[in-house]
C-alpha cells in the first residue's frame, strides 16, 4: 500500500492509500489542484504492521503481569 504526502507550507496532508505507486501518482493531479504551485509531494510505501497490533501487545503484557501477581 502507498500514500501520496503534500506538504504546503505549514500544511500537510496525507491522501491514500493506493494499492500502487501508479495509482498514487495518477491522483496527484487532482490533489495538487487543491494546493499552491509551491506545494511538494511524496509518494511513501507504507510498512506492514507487526503481527500483534499494539492494543493486542498491551493485553498481552497484561495478562503476564496479572499471572505474576497471584
Amino acid at each position: 500500500m502507498y500514500l501520496l504526502t503534500v506538504k504546503d507550507g505549514l500544511v500537510t496532508r496525507h491522501v491514500g492509500p493506493y494499492p500502487s505507486p501508479k495509482q498514487a501518482s495518477d491522483d496527484l493531479e487532482r490533489v495538487l489542484e487543491s494546493f499552491s504551485e509551491r506545494a511538494r509531494w511524496q509518494i511513501h510505501a507504507l510498512e506492514c504492521p507487526k503481527t500483534l497490533s499494539l492494543s493486542e501487545r498491551i493485553h498481552v503484557r497484561n495478562g503476564a503481569m496479572n499471572v505474576a501477581a497471584s
